[in-house]
């Protein structure tokens, strides 16, 4: 190695690229960038938004004058900070290379550009067809030639920019053919591209993991010249449900004396991306003295162990304001990330507004990579799978009763206190416990690809979008509930910070709610820790469910030291959900409502996953554990969302109910926070309010007649639609809470068949005790019951003389009953609450689920989660069954 190959380039080029495809940033972000860039001692900008139409599909068009000014404007505020505005074209979908009014169309673009102040070009031919035109193939001996001749032509008509970038076709080692030695492409390339001229790379893959200095010394001698890598770490262009706020890594500080440069191409959500561009503008501070064999180096050493000590003292509560000790400019992730979120913090109290619905800025023209499903039982691999959209338990029981009544045990299930943001357990060093397993399929998957023609794949993807769903129009309860003082939701429910109380400082964002945030959106192929912790508590948690099915009293929980483990953990990952939950509603608060918009969908949707596994584990835990077997976990991979949120979702015991996890984000923003768990003998009395006000509202007579009518029947309709569900099994229902009040619940059977014996046996018993009058029809009593009492009483003296059709019980053995009141605004809360049953009906080995009686009111409710009519079950053309198989 040369000497001047020893040290760091002095023209090293370090910044940020705006490549990726979607919504391009606005004026005022990018102004914003380069004040913060240059803050970071970083010095380039490459402008090369795909979604910019002249820059890449029409590229030969001229910008408007409109147009121009934005430009200009642009250029001038990079130059103001001392930042290089580099403005990249991409030609290479359709030029015709040997063409010179192609030559004098890209030049005259280039022209103008110019003309607006830009000193530094690009040319990018990437993600292109490696065709050429007949007219082509006559004039060049290759692909590669054609393309070095255009851009060697360009660079000397710009009069040999200072800075002048190429983006080659076979811009990473997966694409180079047949391999980076011995690619016929890139060895013309590095031969006749003229020396002044930077190449782009990106590293082994369009996402790499890691870039080693051995891969770049072999792509040195290629390309004859330093590369600068293109980093895609922290894009997000391909996956609508991924954000990456971990620190830049995988990146060895040896790199820098092997590169011309870095740019690093991040999140679409301009303001998500402190994080990924602070750290590697840390990392390119690197010193250069420890960078020549960082894998073996005291100084590397140094930095795992400080890594492992800032999580241990973390969890003992050491001061952020405490430094651990690293030798002078070493870099590390851990730290670089501790470092940024200091400083991202106050940009959460910055007054920023946003208005309108929230849309993300991604396109779905971009074809996702999904990782293969593993059958392993263990934690899954980070999945980058896109959505589709498809389709949604049995046993016996003796006839029990919930036990588990107590003010305290409500109070345990309770999920939206007050909390304490989790900590990392202790047993794993932070780079082993937050590293996913990955290797077996790295070598040969990447988590995006950016071709555009069009595959089987990506129309699949595009067509079924989780942001295509519409539930514009979706009705969250089978019944219209118009209560007197019912709330409005609307987007004032996110309140300004500036509207708070000074003191309510529980609202306040804090560095450790955004370390928990970082975690749970890590980067492409690795979880943070607490991700990973969430991860691995609910696989140990379902895995050793046995464990309290066999031991189903409290009193031996006590003594039985497994068992006391299992809640224990059960208990730690309450805690955990309990600190999403404060992040998502200290989130709501903020002042900068931009980066509240970019955030909030994605927080929203992992807070919803890890409520509905935690309301899991609380069934588990209070109906004593799984009495079957889970799934091996080999579903189809578009079932689940990209990263940390599908991984979660991988370990319910569920496979044909995708269309469940399918959840449309609130347009407005809202802090509201439903909470579903199990039912308690404690709830009966809400649970029997909610179904007297949603029956009044269905019928739509007055409120205040329908009070006196019942007045003297207060808890019929509870006992009519709930009662037999929550008496005979307990173990299959579940509620939905605001901060208020119960306001839905779902009730279900594994068994219906069995239900119908009960409820004959017992339960019908017990209500003719309870209602003598409505089962005597010969009673003189009976005559001044109102006609709604008569009507509900033939539907109770119906449950013990109708029995359930055996073609019914074949594929829909289990029965369920779900209401919902109309107060709950989030669209997600009644596919969540359907889950939760089907998770539990399935772990009990049920296969299919009915609904019994459907009337009109809620047959497009439950249609939209997924149940069909079954109109060849019965004969009785006034009964109506609704069905789902899972």
């Amino acid at each position: 190695m040369q000497v001047e190959d020893a040290k760091k380039d002095a023209s090293f080029i370090c910044g940020v690229v705006e490549g990726f495809y979607g919504r391009p940033w606005t004026l005022d972000q990018r102004k914003d960038l380069f004040i913060k860039m240059q803050e970071w001692g970083m010095n380039s900008y490459l402008y090369a938004p795909k979604d910019d139409y002249k820059h890449r599909a029409y590229w030969r068009e001229l910008y408007s004058v409109e147009e121009a000014e934005h430009l200009t404007m642009l250029i001038t505020a990079s130059k103001e900070c001392n930042i290089t505005f580099i403005y990249a074209l991409s030609p290479g979908l359709d030029i015709t290379y040997s063409s010179s009014k192609e030559m004098v169309i890209l030049k005259r673009k280039l022209d103008q550009v110019a003309q607006f102040g830009c000193t530094a070009f690009a040319l990018l031919f990437d993600d292109i067809e490696a065709e050429m035109t007949e007219s082509d193939k006559e004039a060049f001996q290759s692909f590669a030639q054609a393309q070095v001749s255009v851009t060697n032509e360009v660079y000397e008509y710009l009069n040999q920019p200072k800075e002048f970038l190429f983006c080659p076709t076979q811009y990473c080692a997966s694409r180079a053919v047949p391999d980076v030695p011995n690619s016929e492409y890139l060895n013309t390339v590095g031969s006749k591209l003229a020396p002044g001229i930077d190449v782009m790379w990106t590293g082994p893959k369009v996402i790499s993991r890691l870039i080693t200095p051995a891969s770049i010394d072999e792509l040195t001698e290629v390309l004859r010249r330093k590369p600068v890598i293109w980093d895609n770490l922290h894009a997000n262009d391909y996956d609508q449900k991924r954000i990456f706020l971990g620190p830049y890594t995988g990146r060895p500080s040896a790199l820098l004396t092997k590169l011309k440069g870095v740019l690093t191409n991040p999140n679409c959500e301009y303001g998500a991306n402190f994080v990924a561009i602070h750290t590697v503008a840390q990392w390119s501070k690197c010193s250069i003295e420890h960078a020549h064999d960082e894998n073996q180096s005291s100084d590397a050493i140094s930095a795992v162990s400080a890594d492992i000590k800032l999580e241990q003292e973390s969890r003992n509560g050491r001061s952020d304001d405490e430094d651990v000790s690293l030798p002078m400019l070493v870099y590390h992730p851990r730290l670089a990330l501790k470092k940024s979120l200091q400083l991202w913090l106050p940009e959460f109290k910055r007054t920023k507004s946003m208005w309108g619905p929230i849309s993300k800025p991604h396109v779905n023209n971009v074809p996702p990579v999904t990782f293969g499903a593993t059958g392993q039982s263990g934690v899954p691999c980070c999945s980058s799978g896109s959505l589709e959209e498809g389709g949604t338990s049995p046993g016996s029981a003796p006839m029990p009763t919930a036990d588990h009544s107590s003010a305290e045990d409500a109070n345990e299930l309770a999920s939206d206190a007050t909390l304490t943001p989790c900590l990392v357990d202790g047993t794993e060093s932070a780079g082993s416990s937050s590293m996913v397993s990955l290797d077996r399929v790295a070598e040969c998957l990447e988590p995006m690809e950016t071709v555009e023609s069009t595959s089987s794949a990506s129309s699949q993807a595009k067509n079924l979008d989780v942001e295509d769903v519409d539930d514009h129009d979706i009705k969250e309860s089978p019944i219209k509930e118009e209560m007197p003082s019912a709330p409005e939701h609307e987007e004032g429910d996110v309140i300004m910070e500036s509207e708070r109380k000074e003191e309510e400082e529980d609202y306040q964002l804090t560095v450790d709610d955004l370390c928990l945030l970082c975690d749970l959106f890590y980067l492409p192929f690795e979880h943070g820790p607490q991700g990973m912790q969430l991860l691995q508590e609910f696989n140990w948690l379902k895995l050793n469910a046995h464990i309290v099915a066999s031991n189903p009293s409290k009193t031996t929980a006590a003594v039985s030291p497994e068992v006391k483990e299992w809640h224990q953990r059960a208990e730690k990952f309450d805690t955990m959900s309990r600190a999403l939950n404060k992040l998502f509603t200290r989130l709501t608060y903020i002042n900068n409502r931009e980066l509240l918009y970019e955030l909030y969908p994605y927080v929203w949707d992992m807070r919803g996953v890890v409520a509905l596994l935690n309301s899991y584990v609380k069934w588990l835990s209070f109906n004593q554990g799984s009495k079957q077997g889970f799934l091996s976990g080999e579903q189809e991979p578009w079932v689940f969302r990209g990263g940390l949120a599908a991984d979660l979702q991988r370990l319910l015991p569920l496979e044909s109910v995708n269309d469940l996890f399918l959840y449309k984000t609130p347009e407005t923003p809202t802090r509201q926070v439903y909470t579903i768990r199990p039912y308690l003998a404690s709830d009966e009395r809400n649970v029997y309010q909610l179904c007297h006000r949603l029956h009044i509202a269905r019928t739509g007579a007055n409120f205040c007649d329908m009070e006196k009518i019942f007045h003297s029947y207060p808890n019929l309709l509870g006992d009519i639609h709930f009662g037999a569900f929550v008496t005979l099994s307990p173990e299959f229902s579940f509620v939905v809470e605001d901060d208020n009040s119960v306001v839905g619940f779902v009730a279900a059977a594994a068994n219906a068949k069995e239900l119908q014996r009960q409820i004959r046996v017992a339960w019908v018993p017990e209500m003719q005790t309870k209602y003598p009058e409505l089962f005597h029809s010969h009673s003189t009593e009976k005559s001044n019951i109102p006609d709604p009492i008569k009507d509900l009483a033939t539907k109770l003296q119906r449950l013990h003389t109708e029995d359930l059709p055996d073609a019914l019980l074949t594929y829909h053995p289990s029965q369920l009953k779900m209401w919902l009141s109309d107060t709950v605004i989030d669209h997600s809360v009644s596919k969540r609450l359907l889950t939760c049953a089907v998770a539990a009906l399935r772990a009990h080995g049920s296969s299919g689920c009915h609904v019994y009686d459907v009337d009109v009111c809620s047959m497009e409710f439950y249609s939209r989660l997924g149940f069909v009519e079954l109109k060849n079950v019965t004969h009785d053309q006034d009964v109506m069954y609704f069905g789902r198989i899972f």
